[in-house]
């Protein structure tokens, strides 16, 4: 059975484009604070410097950014591919098309060893 596009503007099982889709007010308003997490990372890295609350603020700001960029560009190759799952095809696909050459690889590197790892650990977790 074959799938189709329909004509205004929506996936083939009835999603819409992200192009045609109406944004409400608490899907833009969401933004998750990644403040603790870059803490951790800069006190891994150099455990004697600190960062400014602007700066965190800016950095949270930038990885919101870019996380959403990643988002939609998977979307939009998911309802391309007329598909209604994302997957991590899509995800790596994306990360190559928002990002340049080497970038890309890192990106794609460390994302599926993460993964990985965690995968892993939760197989091997005490129940």
């Amino acid at each position: 059975m074959a799938r189709y596009t329909n004509k205004n503007n929506k996936c083939s099982r009835g999603r819409q484009n992200p192009s045609s889709r109406k944004k409400s007010r608490s899907c833009t308003d969401f933004s998750r604070n990644y403040s603790l997490y870059i803490r951790r990372v800069l006190k891994e890295v150099d455990p004697q410097k600190s960062i400014s609350s602007c700066t965190l603020d800016i950095m949270n700001t930038v990885i919101n950014n870019i996380f959403e960029r990643i988002l939609m560009q998977a979307y939009n190759l998911m309802c391309y591919r007329n598909r209604c799952t994302l997957t991590h095809e899509d995800i790596q696909k994306a990360m190559y098309m928002l990002f340049p050459g080497k970038r890309a690889r890192y990106a794609v590197t460390f994302g599926s060893e993460a993964v990985q790892r965690y995968v892993h650990s939760k197989n091997n977790a005490p129940a």
